[in-house]
């Protein structure tokens, strides 16, 4: 243990500058409202802040003149510092109007990311995929300072389940994907299920897999409960498998009327449910046993899910199957689809069942929803024995990683002379990253 800890030291003290790209976050900062990507970028920004201070710098993407820039490291760490409990308070968008300005300034004129003379290789790192998708800017940003690149892939649903996802992100999943293949110096999975989804399309790539780690969310106040209640968290989309558990919930009203538990439905809405929207909007037997909340503060959230019976998670795909994680990290029960990524993240802890059992997921609900039911009774005791994956081991890991990688492309592994640049850069522009996965379907990395 003390060699692993001096050669990290070393490593630490001999590494460069880590450029982290925060050019989604911003976007989403406007926006006001946050998703589980944003949140893994203002985890890697809190935790290199912590970890690695002197070396963690703010970069976004200029998209009006195709460049990549250093931001204002002042304004980009306090409003970091300000994102959670802002989030947590529901006043995201009083922050965002608050930065917009500021922000969109000082990306507009910030000076444009360059070589250093001397010194460690920077490390240009994007945990969100974006812009990955602007594949020659990325390239000129790699050859025109001398950066490593490493990236987070979060999932490959595009390319295992094409037809739960927008057709849309095809042509962006195969840019990000060629970007990555052909700039890449290593890669960072968020599960070992994405690690090896990965794997047979990037053979020689080196890869990390590092669970993502959780955010302790202080439950805020919400209206007490008469009756049990479910709930189910993310976005709702076809993969979520929403349509089963609210048919399921038909069933159940239609027998036992006001003695049916509640389901409450939180996420915002997302592509292609015309039959759960329809459902949501025009059951009138659903009608005020399924509650849709949309997207709610996060104290808001926890306080739901923290009362609920149990989480319910039927999902067809995930990449990691963050809500489980954090149910569990609550202490609250989870029946979820029997999937690797649920698998690996809650290990012999949930109740698994087939996301197409429809009878299997009734009984497993009426069995939850009984007082003193010894079924939940069970996986509570199951609980005692599951530890929350952490942000800071996870960071830590990334930067270890990090330290550890040699440059792959020929490039960045030739002398920092311009001679030498000028070379690779024509040759680079001779190359068609998109051949490289030329035989490979739709895919989504994040």
């Amino acid at each position: 243990m003390a060699l692993v800890t001096e050669r990290q030291k070393l490593a630490a003290e001999e590494a460069g500058e880590v450029w982290l790209d925060v050019s989604r976050l911003l976007f989403q900062i406007f926006r006001g409202r946050l998703t589980g990507i944003d949140r893994v970028e203002i985890a890697y920004a809190e935790q290199m802040l912590a970890l690695a201070p002197e070396r963690v710098r703010f970069v976004a993407f200029d998209y009006w003149r195709g460049r990549f820039r250093r931001l204002n490291q002042r304004l980009v760490t306090e409003m970091i510092g300000e994102l959670g409990p802002a989030w947590a308070r529901g006043e995201m968008r009083a922050l965002g109007r608050r930065a917009l300005g500021e922000l969109a300034r000082s990306q507009l004129l910030a000076p444009a990311l360059a070589r250093q003379s001397g010194g460690a290789r920077p490390v240009y790192v994007n945990v969100s995929t974006h812009p990955l998708q602007c594949i020659k800017p990325v390239g000129r940003l790699l050859t025109g300072t001398g950066a490593l690149f490493v990236p987070l892939v979060h999932d490959l649903i595009p390319l295992e389940l094409p037809e739960y996802v927008p057709s849309a992100w095809a042509g962006d999943l195969r840019r990000r994907l060629a970007t990555i293949d052909a700039y890449a110096d290593g890669v960072i999975a968020n599960s070992q299920a994405t690690a090896e989804a990965l794997r047979p399309y990037m053979p020689l790539m080196p890869l990390a897999a590092l669970p993502l780690g959780i955010n302790p969310r202080a439950p805020g106040m919400v209206p007490a409960e008469e009756r049990p209640y479910f709930v189910m968290l993310g976005t709702i989309e076809p993969r979520k498998n929403h349509l089963l558990i609210l048919q399921l919930w038909r069933q159940m009203v239609e027998e036992m009327g006001e003695r049916a538990p509640r389901l409450y439905v939180i996420g915002q809405r997302g592509w292609d449910n015309e039959q759960v929207i329809d459902l949501l909007e025009r059951s009138r037997l659903l009608r005020g046993h399924v509650i849709e909340t949309g997207m709610i503060p996060d104290g808001e959230m926890a306080a739901r899910v923290k009362g609920a019976r149990a989480l319910l998670m039927p999902s067809f795909a995930e990449g990691y199957g963050l809500p489980v994680a954090e149910a569990l990290a609550m202490g609250v029960p989870v029946l979820c689809s029997d999937i690797a990524a649920h698998r690996e993240v809650g290990q012999a802890v949930p109740d698994y069942l087939n996301p197409v059992d429809g009878l299997g997921w009734r009984a497993m609900i009426d069995a939850y929803a009984t007082p003193g039911s010894p079924a939940r009774a069970a996986q509570l005791a199951r609980l005692g024995t599951w530890r929350a994956p952490d942000w800071r081991a996870h960071v830590a890991g990334a930067l270890a990683f990090i330290g550890q990688l040699t440059p792959r492309r020929a490039e960045a592994q030739s002398s920092w002379s311009r001679t030498m640049l000028a070379t690779s850069m024509a040759s680079t522009q001779r190359m068609k990253p998109a051949t490289a996965v030329s035989s490979m379907t739709s895919q989504r990395t994040g």
